[in-house]
């Protein structure tokens, strides 16, 4: 009797074993240490910044004087989806001025007489809207408060855009700021002559940033991003000088802003451009004959380079850079309670 109820004991005690056995080989695996999934998060920014431009009137092939010498300003509102811990989408309105000037450009340097001849200028409001994908260098942490003190970026898209360049006229026009496109400075919608290009284009933006935790709700971010336009004529400079009798305006306006050449006062910067301009025409070959105090205005002159069969522009599409600060408010998610059992 007594062996019968050890071998019912023995029996019993195993099975409970078994059955924890099962248990605990179930799909859980209790000694894998849990990763928490991540939250996505959404947040909102503002932004300033600067503004540079690279084209005709300001070679790239120079890139500090092109960076620097006529930057200026824009400003910059966004909204960024934070999707995984190193991938984001963001959408952006920008409001960006490019400038340029030939004279500013090339003033007492040899090497940029072929700018200072042509003696162009502009400004242009950019508006923006781009849609670009962040990638992170570093990876998050498992939700928007998890977020590393520091953190690298880098970005790439598209964006579209629309623009209106202006320049001011010579003083005989009253010296005020009127946009180009409508003149067809190249002869655009002339007979013969080109298209009007579009005032409103595209241009594919990539860059760096680097985001810095400030708050619990705040960041601050640092970038700069290049955009490489499909315009060349963000300037309104892109092709050859027009004949001036294609020009159908009564006023001559368009013929006026379409070579610029012979204009004594530099029309946005203000300098008196006669005794640079003599050097450049006394030392083209065609021009060794004239007298030390000729007069460069004189169109009975011919000056190299400038003029009906010559470039105006042309080559490469124009180029933009956008550099800002941004402040950036973390949109909390919506605290997730575990479901009752």
């Amino acid at each position: 009797m007594r062996k019968r109820i050890l071998l019912i004991s023995t029996l019993y005690l195993l099975g409970i074993g078994y059955s924890q056995a099962q248990l605990f080989s179930s799909k859980k695996n209790y000694n894998k240490p849990y990763k928490a999934k991540f939250e996505p998060y959404s947040s909102v920014g503002f932004g300033l910044g600067t503004a540079s431009y690279y084209g005709e009137l300001s070679p790239i092939n120079d890139p500090i004087n092109a960076t620097f010498k006529m930057m200026r300003w824009n400003v910059t509102a966004n909204y960024t989806r934070h999707f995984t811990p190193r991938f984001s989408g963001r959408a952006a309105l920008t409001w960006a001025r490019l400038a340029g000037d030939d004279y500013t450009f090339s003033n007492g340097r040899t090497n940029f007489d072929g700018n200072f001849v042509r003696n162009l200028h502009f400004r242009n409001d950019v508006k923006e809207l781009s849609a670009v994908a962040i990638l992170n260098i570093l990876p998050e942490g498992r939700n928007a408060f998890d977020r590393p003190f520091f953190l690298p970026y880098i970005f790439g898209g598209l964006a579209v855009f629309a623009h209106n360049p202006k320049a001011r006229t010579p003083e005989s026009f009253g010296n005020n700021w009127v946009s180009l496109q409508p003149l067809g400075t190249e002869g655009q919608g002339q007979p013969g002559g080109l298209q009007p290009y579009s005032l409103v284009s595209a241009s594919i933006p990539i860059g760096i940033g680097f985001r810095f935790r400030y708050k619990r709700n705040w960041d601050i971010s640092a970038e700069a991003g290049i955009r490489f336009a499909i315009t060349d004529y963000l300037d309104d400079v892109g092709g050859g000088y027009a004949e001036p009798s294609s020009f159908a305006q009564a006023d001559g306006l368009g013929v006026a802003m379409s070579d610029r050449s012979r204009e004594q006062i530099a029309a946005r910067k203000g300098g008196d451009r006669t005794q640079e301009l003599r050097r450049i025409i006394a030392s083209q070959p065609e021009n060794a004959g004239l007298p030390p105090n000729f007069n460069p205005f004189d169109r009975t002159i011919t000056i190299e380079g400038s003029g009906p069969g010559y470039p105006r522009g042309g080559g490469n599409k124009d180029i933009y850079l956008l550099t800002a600060i941004h402040v950036n408010y973390i949109i909390a998610p919506k605290i997730k309670c575990p479901p009752l059992r």
